[in-house]
Formats: structure tokens, C-alpha cells, sequence
């Protein structure tokens, strides 16, 4: 574990993701339900309202795969992809809510922090994930 150097926390894992953009629409166009098992309805509602929707899927989609990565588990153990909610705060900045089972297993891991960076751009979107735990 590396010491952060401007908190009291440890990096515990670090993940990264990059999709194309077309492979998440024809999936999601194709095979219908697929949307309602990797998003939870709110992260739908939000990339619905925007006018190039698959570019923001694809985002959302890179850092679910990215914060696996990171966690170092890949996506097993009963976890679930709509456990792992890509929200907006106050400001725009991408943030990460958790529950189900992939929270008990952070909590089991004593990561208590979740820091997320997505980009895209019309073809490719990318996201970034760093997990920070205490000492």
C-alpha cells in the first residue's frame, strides 16, 4: 500500500476502463434488459436527458468495470453492477454511491473512500477509479 500525501489514507487499488461508445449502444439497443441489470434507474434517467446518451452509458459502464478492477475481484461474490451507482454532485463531478454486497466488501476491506475521473469523447469513454482505505 502506497501512503497518500495530502491525507491520512492508503491507495488500495487503483482500476481503469475504456469502452467504445458504438459497442455499449448496439448492446444496449440489442438485448434490451441489459440496461436494467448494469444501471440503476436514476444513472438511466440521467443519461436519457442527455443528447449523445451512450457516450455518458459508456462512462458510467467504464467506471463500474474500473472500480472492480480496482476492489481486484473482478465482478463475482455476488456483486452487482447496479450496487455501484455513478452519480453527479452539487458541482457536475462524477461520484461513486455503493450499497449491497459490494459495500460489505469494501467495508471488509476497510476502504472508506471511493474517487472516480470519467471522460469521453463521441467514440471512446474512459474512467479512472481510486480506492483509499485508513492505515
Amino acid at each position: 500500500m502506497i501512503k497518500c500525501s495530502n491525507s491520512e489514507g492508503l491507495i488500495v487499488g487503483i482500476g481503469t476502463d475504456i469502452i467504445e461508445v458504438d459497442r455499449i449502444e448496439k448492446k444496449l439497443t440489442k438485448e434490451k434488459g441489459l440496461k436494467f441489470t448494469l444501471f440503476t434507474p436514476e444513472e438511466i434517467t440521467y443519461c436519457e436527458s442527455k443528447r449523445f446518451s451512450y457516450q455518458h452509458f459508456a462512462a458510467r459502464f467504464a467506471a463500474k468495470e474500473a472500480f472492480f478492477k480496482a476492489l481486484g475481484t473482478g465482478w463475482r461474490f455476488g456483486m452487482r453492477y447496479q450496487e455501484i451507482e455513478i452519480v453527479n454532485d452539487e458541482l457536475g463531478n462524477p461520484e461513486i454511491k455503493i450499497s449491497g454486497r459490494v459495500q460489505e466488501e469494501i467495508s471488509k476491506r476497510g476502504i472508506d473512500k471511493v474517487h472516480v475521473s470519467l471522460s469521453h469523447l463521441k467514440s471512446i469513454a474512459n474512467a479512472f477509479v481510486v480506492l483509499e482505505g485508513s492505515d
